[in-house]
């Protein structure tokens, strides 16, 4: 398989290795492989491609993709309007236990109830052996483990898209937005998401991810589609 830059798709597999975006960042070569065996890991950096983004990011039809940056950077805007497939957005589940309770009691009190509610429904779903796109907060480093081996036990791959956002970006997302966090959650996000994107950045993908794809605004703007190719698969190995 090959990728055209001025097609309007971008696919990956496990065995695809994908060149680097030439620019003011330089390319990004293949990720260094952490199993010692296998495919290699690739990093495909979109960004600052002045509106030449590919509208698809298609992967394989067992595989996962998570997406992550920081609260505000645009993971919900992103999966809602690119994912037409299964996906399992925290925000969603939120929303769902807010239009119940949050005229009666504040969020804190019934937050443990909405987690275990969005952990369930992830399970769920990565059950069912589908493609899934998954929303992820950055800072909960097992979960990313939790989806890398369900996606190895089903034949699949976990893949990272990553919203490289700035800080006062994200800021002004979660005003716009309403909702926000505390400044000590935010600076833990923010350090987190720091670690994780300048390792991406240097080829070194978290444990268990095939590929990893760097995004900024325009370039997530510029998607119409996530999803996944092939027939889907019912059931785990």
């Amino acid at each position: 398989m090959t990728v055209n830059r001025t097609a309007p798709a971008y696919a990956t597999t496990r065995a695809l290795a994908l060149p680097g975006r030439p620019g003011a960042r330089g390319p990004l070569a293949p990720a260094r492989e952490h199993d010692g065996g296998g495919p290699v890991p690739v990093v495909r950096d979109l960004r600052e491609r002045a509106g030449r983004s590919p509208h698809a990011l298609l992967f394989g039809p067992h595989d996962l993709a998570v997406v992550t940056g920081l609260p505000g950077s645009g993971k919900s805007t992103l999966m809602r309007h690119a994912v037409r497939g299964p996906r399992i957005d925290s925000q969603d589940t939120r929303d769902r236990w807010d239009a119940r309770l949050s005229p009666h009691l504040p969020y804190a009190l019934y937050r443990p109830l909405v987690r275990l509610a969005h952990y369930a429904a992830l399970r769920r779903a990565l059950r069912s052996g589908e493609g899934v796109v998954v929303h992820d907060c950055g800072t909960q480093s097992w979960v990313r483990g939790w989806l890398a081996r369900a996606a190895r036990r089903r034949g699949g791959t976990l893949h990272l898209i990553l919203l490289d956002v700035t800080p006062e970006t994200a800021v002004d997302g979660m005003r716009r937005r309403g909702r926000g966090v505390s400044r000590y959650a935010f600076l833990r996000h923010r350090r987190a998401a720091g670690r994780l994107l300048r390792a991406v950045e240097r080829g070194e993908l978290p444990a268990g991810c095939g590929s990893a794809v760097l995004l900024d605004r325009e370039a997530a703007a510029a998607l119409r589609r996530i999803g996944f190719t092939g027939p889907p698969r019912t059931g785990t190995r």
